[in-house]
């Protein structure tokens, strides 16, 4: 696959969406996504949702007003959400022409195709405390499949695989190779290194820039990152290139800047670092400078 053409805009308590443009994706839905996209919204075939939390929900309505059409936008929402049924309801009674939107609850096992080859799997994160078996906050992988040759096979001539294709189906000629193309992380605290291990992108949160800085804020009653986290467990990982957003309005952007060059260097993190800093809007982000470039 060609390179990704990543849009977004993100900060802490306002808003927060991606915009991924050659697979249709919408990574959350926060406000002033419509009025900044423009007609590049209709692209826009998948929403998918990480929690209920106002910032990342802001501009779903109009975005679905300006959009729906029969079979689109499907809208995936965790499974235990129960914002998301009310807003279906509301918005159908509101907006009675987006009757064609699908509203999909979806959960960490489950396996959305959005393409031939282009797959997300949801996978649970902790920034919403919940039970355990009860999904109320997501993050996602997208996952691009293809099929190959069984090992098995490799010394066959194409017309020996043919036939055992024709006898025994297409199954028993070729397997399924995955390749974690992006990840998204919605708002979470940090989790391991095994949770991002062999992603190409990940795009984090990193609300707060870390060390022992404690934040008392009714506000931030549910979990975030710090920036100081997600380098460090990057540092472990061979994700490809970071995205990093969700950064709280209290940073200047120099604090931010500065903060991301010094930890880099700190656990030696060498590959391509990006990010947006609050109130800003970045265009196709992985064609940026990198803060550490």
């Amino acid at each position: 696959m060609k390179a990704l053409t990543i849009t977004g805009y993100s900060t802490a308590l306002f808003s927060t969406w991606y915009f991924i443009n050659e697979l249709g994706i919408l990574f959350d839905a926060g406000d002033g996504v419509s009025a900044t996209l423009l007609q590049k919204s209709r692209k826009i075939t998948h929403v998918f949702l990480s929690h209920a939390d106002r910032d990342h929900l802001g501009g779903l309505l109009q975005f679905n007003q300006l959009n729906a059409r029969d079979g689109f936008p499907v809208i995936c929402y965790p499974r235990d959400g129960g914002s998301y049924p009310a807003l279906e309801a509301f918005t159908k009674r509101f907006d009675p022409q987006v009757s064609g939107t699908v509203w999909m609850p979806v959960a960490p096992g489950d396996e959305i195709r959005i393409k031939d080859d282009i797959l997300v799997i949801p996978l649970r994160n902790e920034h919403v405390r919940a039970a355990p078996g009860v999904i109320r906050s997501l993050g996602y992988k997208v996952i691009q499949t293809r099929r190959k040759l069984r090992p098995e096979l490799a010394g066959l001539t194409q017309e020996d695989i043919r036939k055992i294709g024709q006898g025994q189906g297409k199954e028993s000629t070729t397997i399924e190779v995955r390749r974690n193309i992006l990840s998204y992380s919605g708002d979470t605290p940090v989790a391991g290194p095994d949770t991002w291990q062999d992603t190409e992108i990940l795009i984090h949160e990193a609300t707060f820039l870390g060390g022992e800085e404690v934040i008392v804020h009714p506000s931030y009653k549910n979990l975030h990152s710090r920036l100081e986290e997600v380098i460090e467990m990057v540092s472990a990982t061979n994700v490809q290139q970071l995205i990093l957003g969700h950064f709280s309005s209290r940073y200047a952007p120099e604090q931010i800047d500065q903060s991301i060059r010094h930890l880099c260097e700190r656990y030696a993190l060498n590959i391509p670092v990006f990010r947006i800093l609050p109130g800003q809007t970045v265009w196709d982000i992985l064609k940026s400078q990198p803060m550490n470039g």
